[in-house]
């Protein structure tokens, strides 16, 4: 019975911020933790903490023509330990999101313009659907997904996630921009080296 007590006491005591107060916005000046920031004094608070300007389009001016402007509890501290957070994703024609997870997080994505192509992965199968304006669709929390613009002209949604940090875990990025030995990241993916090596080159990777 002693143990079951002292289980719970941790849980409540390991429970968000602000599941023990209405709210708790981030001091983003302190550090994080597993349970968040630390609440900001609510004689600091005003207005203006609850309120996110600049959720519009970004600059796809790049090789990958892709711009995420994130409202995450960094730049939105009134989102800690609320367990949400947005942002916008903005693509060029022929822009990708390659594969990717966020471990913690499921993703709602609601189609704004264009013509976006999304899916996600599971050990047995694979879901993809080409999405239209007024389209959403969702990624279950830590599965792998993408998304490609797939039309002729731009695309943009918003995203939501289950998370004030969601966090991100890009593939391509995970598997070349390492340190181990090429000949491993090759015997382990079934890639030819000189192929490995040479994503290991475009990536930053070494070894």
């Amino acid at each position: 019975m002693e143990i079951i007590y002292a289980l719970f006491l941790f849980t409540l005591l390991s429970s968000s911020h602000a599941s023990v107060n209405d709210f708790c916005v981030a001091d983003t000046e302190a550090s994080d933790s597993p349970i968040g920031y630390p609440c900001k004094p609510v004689s600091k608070i005003t207005s203006d903490d609850f309120v996110f300007h600049g959720f519009v389009a970004g600059n796809t001016n790049r090789s990958n023509p892709v711009a995420l402007t994130p409202a995450f509890v960094t730049q939105f501290p009134a989102l800690n330990g609320l367990g949400v957070s947005a942002a916008r994703l903005d693509l060029a024609q022929g822009g990708t999101v390659p594969m990717h997870t966020h471990p913690g997080a499921t993703e709602l994505v609601i189609i704004l313009e264009g013509e976006i192509t999304a899916g996600f992965l599971t050990p047995t199968s694979a879901y993809s659907k080409t999405l239209k304006s007024g389209d959403l669709i969702v990624f279950p929390q830590g599965m792998l997904h993408f998304l490609v613009n797939s039309g002729k002209g731009k695309a943009s949604a918003f995203l939501t996630f289950s998370s004030a940090n969601p966090g991100a875990q890009l593939l391509d990025n995970l598997l070349f921009s390492n340190d181990l030995p090429s000949s491993l990241v090759a015997r382990t993916t079934f890639l030819d080296l000189e192929e490995v090596k040479k994503l290991k080159a475009r990536f930053g990777g070494r070894g």
